[in-house]
């Protein structure tokens, strides 16, 4: 008889944030799906990934486990890479240090800045390669290997190869990478040609220098967990999230960990886009609230917003594809403070999971956004999320909002604790601001899509303040970037340099450039060993006119899993049309430049029927609901309804002021606003019609 816990059937997602890990568990044979969050284990992220998969499955149990990693993004906020050297071309160490001439404060004469990779640690040799990619120097692999051996005895354990103009010939590069492979005793070694075959050479010494900063921590900790579950009898496969809102394996992973930098937001968003699509919402702003920060992205006609490079912190940029995602430090752990103004301040100090806020009573003093909503009400003391503690201590976050921001301002306590929460709603809407109103989109043409634990407590003020048409909150608003884990496509990207006018470009090399990326791309499509429902290559060009600083990404039209003729007709109508939808207009008589090539081969995941996620057709709103509660809303005390969010029928109606509990979140539905409930177990919030 077969042993029916040895079958594997579960996909299961899993996301590790700063204060809980997110667990989505996923079996479509029999239609059922669980989630499952547990406090994240600081320093030891596998422990909590570890219990959370445990919580619900046996390891065997499981097919596949797709992971969204914060290691990545945490080590380069922290500082906590390795000890990283740097061999460039002679005349070129200051690169990293130059950046682009900007500070950390525009305005002001001070501003300090402290590159990953310190200046003894950034080494010269002889070697020249030209912009046409001519070879002007060869390099010398002894020197190469003599410098190498100075790095390391200055304790070097990670090194970044970084040529000038290697991206238009990276045969130096590679020389010097097989020479110093000859001396350096691991494995944490990376040319800036493999990583980003880019012009620009801060960007693409950034880029490499901060890949290699990473490639221990990040390849550490996933050969670690890859053997800890393996050795707890998980026989599946592990994926990773990448930035750019696909998956990636763990070798790919632990080579170029740079690609993870915004992994697990970057999960939230693909979740986001799924659904809201799926909702007949194709136009959401994504709202991602953890106990850190406060991430926001935006998602128009369907398609996520994309960035060819993002700034992690000053000075530390990365160039690679990636999600759009904009991040402030205002998450339910971020701290309340008055500064030497007299202003009450939100953040970016963070009490995260230890010692958490005031009211989980594990030794944090200081106010933090989920006290005040603690104070408020608007969290139930009695039933806290996650399941680390039985109860909140409401006297010590009243006590903590007294002493700290009360009486400071001469406040008393609920007018300091609701000024918190005006503070942080402003601080979230100016971010929300900024990828919509600021990119030229009319915020009463989207809908705020809060996720993770306290998204959904602030919504209500977000639609008033920003203007937004509507709230779209998901069935596990908690888990939601455990839930994109699970439906992630595969998503493996290239870049090339062209560099030229568009009269001189030859479009047959552009088409060979193309069948090259394409070739690789499904090679490492195939390696994976998934099946795909599909796959595509997708093309875009970077490109401006003559003069202009700044590009504009250009996709290319059709099909590129079988050969394209590219001609310059095609090319120019797909430049103008690119410029005009994002500056309104065209410009006569003035040339035009091709920057970049990119080219993405994306192996598409099967999509699990969100159907899983319909609410119950039968129940009724009266049986949902457990009881009420004094909440603080708008400086008075309201009554109101609390209920059991996913006991919620299809179809229920539920008007503000009312609280909707679950696992893994609390949703708060205002006076003025109402809440109903859609066919994917989705929470439509509205204003309420005069």
């Amino acid at each position: 008889m077969t042993d029916q816990t040895a079958i594997p059937r579960f996909a299961v997602g899993v996301d590790v944030g700063g204060t809980f890990t997110d667990v989505f568990f996923l079996d479509e044979a029999r239609g059922r799906i669980d989630i499952a969050k547990v406090p994240s284990t600081r320093g030891d992220q596998a422990t909590g990934f570890i219990e959370g998969l445990r919580s619900r499955a046996e390891p065997k149990q499981i097919a596949t486990v797709v992971h969204g990693t914060t290691v990545g993004t945490n080590a380069l906020l922290e500082r906590k890479g390795a000890r990283t050297g740097i061999i460039t071309t002679r005349g070129f160490r200051d690169v990293l240090e130059m950046r682009r001439r900007d500070r950390p404060s525009t305005w002001g004469l001070w501003g300090q800045f402290m590159p990953v990779v310190p200046r003894d640690l950034r080494l010269e040799v002889g070697e020249r390669v030209l912009a046409d990619g001519s070879i002007r120097q060869a390099v010398d692999p002894a020197e190469v290997k003599r410098v190498a051996q100075d790095l390391l005895a200055r304790g070097a354990e990670a090194v970044a190869i970084v040529f000038v103009n290697a991206y238009a010939n990276p045969e130096n590069e590679r020389i010097a990478l097989a020479a110093l492979k000859e001396v350096w005793p691991n494995a944490y070694v990376t040319a800036s040609s493999d990583i980003l075959p880019e012009i620009r050479e801060f960007e693409r010494t950034s880029t490499a220098a901060l890949n290699a900063y990473l490639q221990p921590p990040v390849g550490s900790y996933l050969r670690k967990l890859e053997s800890r579950l393996q050795g707890d009898g998980f026989g599946g496969q592990l994926l990773i999230v990448q930035s750019n809102g696909g998956v990636m394996s763990v070798d790919s992973a632990a080579s170029r960990p740079v690609r993870t930098a915004l992994s697990g937001p970057a999960a939230g968003v693909i979740a986001c886009q799924h659904i809201a699509v799926a909702a007949g919402f194709p136009n959401v702003v994504t709202c991602d609230m953890g106990g850190t920060s406060f991430d926001v992205s935006l998602i128009a006609g369907g398609e996520p917003a994309m960035s060819a490079q993002t700034a992690i912190d000053f000075g530390m940029v990365v160039r690679a594809p990636m999600i759009e995602i904009t991040t402030i430090g205002a998450g339910g752990g971020s701290i309340a403070w008055i500064d030497r103004g007299g202003i009450l301040q939100i953040g970016p100090e963070s009490a995260g999971s230890d010692p958490g806020p005031v009211a989980y009573g594990l030794g944090n003093d200081r106010p933090t956004v989920t006290d005040a909503n603690v104070v408020m009400g608007r969290i139930d003391a009695e039933r806290p999320i996650g399941g680390k503690l039985k109860r909140l201590d409401v006297e010590a976050a009243r006590e903590a909002i007294r002493k700290h921001i009360a009486e400071p301002l001469g406040l008393d306590v609920m007018a300091a604790a609701e000024a918190i929460i005006k503070v942080a709603n402003s601080r979230m809407a100016g971010a929300i601001r900024l990828v919509s109103i600021e990119r030229g989109h009319n915020p009463r043409d989207f809908a705020a899509m809060p996720f993770g634990g306290g998204g959904s407590l602030h919504v209500g003020a977000l639609i008033k303040e920003v203007g937004l048409a509507s709230a779209l909150v998901p069935r596990f608003p908690g888990v939601t970037s455990a839930l994109g884990c699970v439906i992630a496509d595969m998503r493996h990207d290239f870049v090339r340099t062209v560099n030229k006018t568009l009269d001189d470009t030859d479009p047959a090399i552009l088409d060979a450039a193309i069948g090259e990326a394409a070739v690789e791309g499904t090679r490492l499509l195939d390696q994976a060993g998934i099946a795909f429902e599909g796959r595509s290559i997708t093309v875009e060009l970077d490109m401006s006119y003559l003069g202009q600083t700044h590009t504009v990404a250009v996709p290319l039209p059709g099909d590129f899993t079988q050969p394209v003729k590219l001609t310059r007709e095609i090319i120019k109508a797909a430049f103008e049309s690119a410029y005009a939808a994002a500056f309104g207009r065209v410009l006569e008589k003035i040339g035009i430049r091709v920057l970049n090539l990119r080219v993405a081969a994306i192996g598409r995941r099967k999509k699990f029927d969100l159907g899983l996620l319909a609410p119950p057709k039968e129940g009724s709103v009266e049986a949902a609901k457990r009881t009420t509660r004094q909440v603080w809303l708008d400086g008075a005390w309201h009554e109101a309804g609390i209920y059991r969010r996913l006991e919620l029928p299809l179809g229920a109606v539920i008007p503000g002021p009312a609280i909707l509990e679950q696992p893994d979140t609390t949703i708060l539905i205002e006076p003025d606003l109402v809440g109903e409930v859609d066919g994917f177990g989705n929470l439509v919030v509205k204003r309420k019609s005069a």
